[in-house]
């Protein structure tokens, strides 16, 4: 290990110890706070201001500086929440979490087979598997692993934790791919974060904008015909979350794959976009969603 990564490794450590000692509304208000305030000064702030002038040209610049510092917010109450996911219950208030589609776990449950959830980085999507494994539904995710080993194990056994049972992950590369089809052929579910460019995915729209999409989803559900879950998260307040399970989409059947995977695909967007125009300082606006033809950060906000 590099000296770069021992030094990573011991400031990781540190912040969950400092982090765990505080209680989880506390915790959550802590990186809530330092993220808000130097967030928004970071030249990566910039992309999410020209990410929302082409996607929601409808807000001015003031609105727009809203939803950015919003977005620091949420992330740094994600970052903060991490070492605490093991201690969140189902419970009617205070920290913990509440789930709306418990319905759609329980027909998931006793149906058995396949499934996949789909989300995106809204609100504390770490919470996803957690409230479907309480409930009987355990969801594998698919997730990028850290460069560094040790912390990307540090964050792997805090999700088992959390969610209380030996789930399986599957790190994003070939590997992954072909372990996670495997899972699925098994039986297991699947959670995908679907809501990320990928450049040699098909494009979609995503905001009237075209967006390179993994197809991967569409494809899966296809050839398995297995059931696909729009699931969000919506954080309701520090280390307080509200889980929605939806319905599953109703999944084309034309005959045509490569127009049957592409209108799935589109209407895992048009979902992703649903849930971020309802609430749009919940979703992580930082990365390069569109193509630098359509988004042209500038210097100003």
């Amino acid at each position: 290990m590099s000296w770069a990564h021992k030094a990573e490794t011991l400031a990781a450590r540190i912040a969950l110890r400092t982090l765990g000692a505080l209680g989880p509304a506390a915790s959550s208000n802590l990186g809530g706070a330092v993220a808000r305030v130097f967030g928004p000064l970071l030249p990566v702030s910039r992309v999410a201001h020209a990410n929302l002038r082409a996607a929601m040209p409808e807000l001015d610049a003031a609105a727009r500086r809203r939803v950015v510092r919003g977005v620091w917010d949420n992330l740094g109450r994600t970052a903060g929440e991490l070492p605490h996911l093991v201690d969140l219950r189902e419970t009617e208030a205070g920290p913990g979490w509440e789930l709306v589609g418990g319905d759609t776990l329980r027909w998931l449950a006793a149906k058995g087979g396949p499934a996949i959830f789909f989300s995106g980085h809204i609100g504390n999507w770490e919470m996803l598997p957690i409230a479907a494994a309480a409930r009987g539904v355990p969801v594998s995710p698919f997730y990028r692993s850290a460069e560094n080993k040790q912390i990307d194990a540090m964050i792997q056994d805090l999700r088992r934790r959390a969610a209380r049972a030996d789930i399986k992950m599957f790190a994003k590369g070939a590997v992954g791919a072909r372990q996670s089809l495997a899972h699925l052929l098994r039986g297991g579910r699947l959670g995908l974060l679907i809501d990320q460019k990928m450049n040699d995915g098909i494009e979609a729209r995503f905001f009237g904008l075209p967006a390179m999409t993994a197809p991967a989803l569409a494809g899966l559900a296809l050839r398995l015909r297995c059931p696909v879950i729009p699931s969000y998260v919506e954080r309701l307040g520090p280390a307080r979350f509200r889980v929605t399970c939806e319905q599953p989409l109703d999944a084309p059947d034309t005959g045509n794959r490569t127009a049957d995977v592409a209108s799935l695909t589109q209407e895992v967007n048009d979902t992703l976009e649903r849930w971020i125009r309802a609430k749009p300082e919940s979703w992580l606006w930082l990365h390069r969603r569109w193509p630098r033809a359509s988004i042209e950060p500038s210097s100003a906000p």
